[in-house]
């Protein structure tokens, strides 16, 4: 890859970058609040109670399976050429639902854009480290989840809203992404290499696969976590009588605010192991979801899943910032997309978990309650890595 001349990064590379990370939240809660309205229109179709939460997460699925090779292609044919033409498919595939009256071609589309999700975050994240250092860079990690989880509460109240003029309405909101084209274009441009000296991998070429494999287990289930909420709260409010999208988008709007209040605290606890973070966040977040399952009134749900989203929302930029520390220039791409691998294949597991719980004989909330006992296991993992000192000494000022 060439080099380019050099430029000093500013706001407004920060924030285009930092919104720009927004488009796959988009995908993947914008639709949350009209699954059961979908399901409904789409009774009639073989397996249409499977599929159709499928037709949310099917991007997460793309990303999990392709954002390794996604992060290798950012790193050997550049930043910027890859995310201009991954805007142009996020516009084209996402919009397309709104032509055909398929649900075969609804998931086809959702697969398109898990390609085009795959590329624009893990670019995105990936020149974040890039033009930015240090402090800088951890404070920009910490607000890109800020920013995607208050987005986030915004889409899912929207799609509640547009979903009350029919579930397909709130595909029209994908037309943003032909909006961010012309910004990248003028923009951004491709990083310089560091050089050799600066480095922070032996050897320079090969990722620290002993470091990242206690990172990237937490972070598929830190997207389990992250999505349980959004694919599982609609049908928990109908239990219970609530059934409208725009209440039901307004809940999940709280658990969106719950990431966000999350992901602001981060800078406050930023300097205290990661062991301790994770430990509060996944206890945090299973307690929530065991909420959940008892949570006999919409109120009751509305705390749980806020909740929820506080402990995922200090999960997710501990682990990112974690991640991003062990590996330099070379090998960032692909770092960061083994992290968006695992973060939206966790996504893509979580409903198909609590559907195959359901399949063999428990109901929702007792499916509920076994993904939150699950969760706190996982905090316990994370107190005895705490305790062997190699998650306490793995992030350095990078």
């Amino acid at each position: 890859m060439n080099t380019s001349s050099p430029r000093a990064p500013g706001q407004m590379q920060a924030w285009l970058l930092l919104i720009a990370s927004c488009l796959p939240v988009l995908g993947a809660v914008l639709l949350a609040p009209v699954l059961p309205a979908m399901q409904a229109h789409f009774a009639d179709v073989p397996h249409a109670a499977e599929l159709v939460p499928v037709a949310l997460t099917l991007p997460a699925l793309l990303v999990g399976l392709l954002g390794g090779v996604a992060g290798m292609l950012i790193d050997r044919y550049g930043r910027k050429r890859l995310l201009l033409g991954a805007m142009l498919v996020y516009t084209f595939f996402g919009t397309l639902p709104l032509w055909f009256d398929s649900l075969p071609m609804i998931l086809f589309s959702r697969a398109g854009i898990g390609l085009a999700e795959a590329v624009v975050m893990i670019g995105c994240t990936t020149l974040i480290g890039d033009y930015f250092h240090a402090e800088r860079r951890d404070k920009l990690l910490a607000l890109q989840t800020v920013v995607t989880s208050f987005s986030a509460t915004l889409f899912i109240v929207a799609g509640g809203a547009m979903g009350e003029f029919g579930w397909r309405a709130p595909f029209v909101l994908y037309a943003a992404g032909i909006v961010f084209l012309p910004l990248f274009y003028w923009l951004t441009w491709e990083p310089q290499r560091e050089q050799p000296a600066v480095m922070h991998i032996s050897p320079m070429h090969r990722l620290p696969w002993a470091e990242l494999a206690r990172v990237y287990p937490l972070v598929l289930c830190a997207g389990l976590a992250l999505f349980v909420v959004p694919v599982q709260a609609g049908y928990l409010l109908n239990l219970i009588g609530v059934d409208s999208p725009a209440q039901i988008g307004v809940t999940m709007g709280l658990n969106q605010l719950g990431v966000l209040l999350g992901a602001l605290s981060f800078r406050w606890f930023a300097r205290r192991s990661p062991a301790r973070l994770l430990l509060c966040a996944f206890s945090l977040a299973g307690l929530a979801v065991l909420l959940m399952s008892l949570a006999q009134s919409h109120a009751l749900i509305g705390i749980a899943v806020a909740m929820a989203g506080i402990g995922c929302g200090l999960m997710i930029p501990t682990l990112l910032r974690w991640t991003l520390s062990l590996v330099g220039f070379e090998l960032r791409g692909r770092a960061t997309g083994g992290f968006m691998a695992c973060f939206f294949g966790g996504e893509f597991v979580s409903p198909l978990l609590v559907v195959v719980l359901m399949a063999n004989g428990a109901s929702l909330r007792s499916a509920l309650a076994v993904v939150g006992v699950g969760l706190l296991l996982v905090a316990l993992t994370c107190l005895l890595l705490g305790r062997r000192k190699a998650l306490a000494g793995s992030v350095a000022s990078v």
